[in-house]
């Protein structure tokens, strides 16, 4: 449903899934299994799988820090796409890649949930995609210092207002793991 032309396919889109990003993130084994397991059926299924990697002063590219982590592994036929801001279209080839691979609608996963993730998908909307966030996939740490919600409560209520997003011609919402459909 897409409002993009010609862009039938779907992509996963995994974000930020960075050693110290969810290095103590709510969660952080059980999310990055269920990254897995859609990496996994992604490519059983032949569909693209798209890699998102920040980097910034306290993020040092190349740094053990910066690397995505160990349980993970990007194909290397897979788009990587490294970023400096929050929104992974910003400044980077992310549209150039999947208007290169037909996609018009993205499921998102990986971290952090109330930053990338939420600016990503917010990005990928008012850009025209269709976006399905996986609600049991991304995460977030604890910011509770600087005053916001527990991390439980970040990832709560990202999936519930994602699951009621609107506008003409595009699709959005939530899907556990167990339950995405990549056709």
């Amino acid at each position: 449903m897409t409002t993009l032309e010609n862009r039938p396919n779907t992509a996963l889109l995994v974000v930020d899934v960075q050693n110290s990003v969810v290095e103590g993130a709510h969660e952080r084994d059980a999310v990055v299994a269920n990254v897995g397991s859609l990496v996994e059926r992604a490519r059983r299924e032949h569909v693209p799988v798209v890699w998102v990697q920040h980097s910034d002063e306290e993020l040092v590219r190349e740094s053990d820090e910066w690397r995505i982590v160990p349980e993970l592994h990007p194909g290397d036929a897979e788009p990587l796409i490294e970023k400096s801001y929050g929104d992974a279209f910003e400044g980077t080839a992310l549209e150039t890649v999947l208007a290169d691979l037909g996609v018009g609608r993205l499921v998102v996963a990986g971290a952090e949930t109330d930053a990338c993730i939420r600016s990503t998908l917010h990005g990928a909307f008012a850009r025209g995609y269709d976006a399905t966030l996986v609600s049991d996939a991304h995460t977030a740490g604890d910011r509770t210092e600087w005053g916001a919600p527990p991390p439980d409560q970040v990832i709560a209520h990202t999936n519930l207002y994602w699951r009621f997003q609107t506008a003409p011609g595009r699709t959005a919402g939530t899907v556990e793991t167990k339950d995405v459909d990549f056709g």
